[in-house]
């Protein structure tokens, strides 16, 4: 199968889940400084969910952009993480409103680490449908940026057990930083 219209699927799902945080978002009961300064976990978690939106989006558009064909495996491993990624508007008001409570920041690092396991299955099984595009085998041969985010993650989680419930949600910006790093630290090795 080829591989625009599943493309152009992708986009409108992280699209429509974009807009859901964005209107998630409550306002501010008051016109003032103070008013919204009180909104800050919002903002905070909605900064967070729109760069992991943002993430999953470039990660994705760039690894397509050199695949030249999909099976029925690459479908359905999308389609199962993308179903576990739409739960990221309700985890992000879950969150906002719950900010420094273990239950929620678990729910929203668990969501990190399914997404995480299950994009480490689409990659096995898109280089088993393309395995003549070369290209496509040398981007994700050796691909531990995943592992890492799944440590990063787990680690923030214990964290957040035993001190600072936050820390979940500052391992999941982390374990974004670090995709971005290691990229760039593998080149230059």
């Amino acid at each position: 199968m080829e591989t625009e219209r599943f493309e152009a699927l992708i986009d409108a799902i992280l699209a429509i889940i974009i807009t859901i945080i964005v209107l998630e978002i409550p306002l501010a009961p008051e016109g003032t400084w103070q008013s919204l300064f009180e909104m800050k976990y919002e903002f905070i978690i909605y900064a967070i969910s729109f760069i992991v939106c943002f993430n999953f989006w470039n990660y994705n558009n760039n690894l397509f952009s050199i695949v030249n064909k999909i099976d029925h495996k690459v479908i359905w491993s999308m389609g199962i993480t993308l179903f576990v990624f739409s739960f990221l508007p309700y985890l992000t008001t879950f969150v906002a409103g719950n900010f420094n409570l273990f239950f929620p920041q678990f729910m929203y690092g668990l969501s990190f680490i399914v997404t995480a396991l299950l994009s480490t299955l689409i990659a096995k099984y898109l280089k088993q449908s393309d395995p003549a595009n070369m290209a496509l085998q040398l981007a994700l041969g050796k691909d531990d940026t995943y592992i890492s985010t799944i440590i990063i993650v787990l680690i923030g989680m214990i964290i957040g057990y035993l001190a600072y419930p936050p820390a979940i949600i500052i391992s999941c910006l982390l374990s974004l930083v670090i995709m971005w790093i290691l990229p760039k630290i593998r080149k230059k090795i």
